[in-house]
């Protein structure tokens, strides 16, 4: 049997160094340097097609709660290129960021894997800068047998997903 949970990746790692999880799928996590590197995914600045920014205003930013590593990697970006911003959204999931760029609460820093349907990447328009790529990572104790093979195939298809 197969379970699947979305969490954080912090969360995540905890559970697998528990073994409480056989195998994980996140991104990089600081201080860490196992695990097999899936993909280097690519992140944008994402917002509604009829959103605009108000001139002389804070970049309005929807975020994920801490301990969000994407939402902490945006921060610093801004703040380094002297970007002002603002939280105007800090949502509980993924899901619930999506529902804020969609409903034209503001811009957020999202994997293409995450979009939102009809977003648009409004980074060059807005002259925001450039996000880093983010390694993804598994991590696995599962030797052989059908979950191996199924954890092969999961791993085969976020390549695609994440590198394409």
């Amino acid at each position: 049997m197969i379970e699947v949970r979305i969490g954080s990746s912090g969360d995540l790692l905890q559970s697998f160094d528990r073994r409480e999880l056989d195998a994980v799928i996140v991104r990089l996590h600081v201080g860490r340097t196992d695990g097999e590197v899936l993909a280097h995914e690519r992140f944008g600045w994402y917002a509604s097609p009829t959103w605009q920014h108000r001139a002389g205003e804070p970049l309005p930013l929807a975020t994920l709660a801490e301990p969000c590593g994407v939402r902490v990697m945006a921060g610093q970006v801004l703040d380094e290129a002297g970007v002002s911003w603002t939280e105007a959204f800090v949502g509980g999931g993924v899901a619930a960021v999506s529902a804020a760029v969609t409903a034209g609460l503001g811009v957020s820093a999202l994997a293409k894997r995450m979009l939102p349907l009809g977003a648009l990447d409004v980074g060059e328009k807005l002259g925001l800068p450039e996000l880093p790529r983010l390694p993804v990572l598994l991590h696995s104790r599962v030797g052989s047998g059908r979950a191996h093979d199924a954890m092969a195939r999961l791993a085969a298809a976020f390549r695609g997903v994440a590198n394409a």
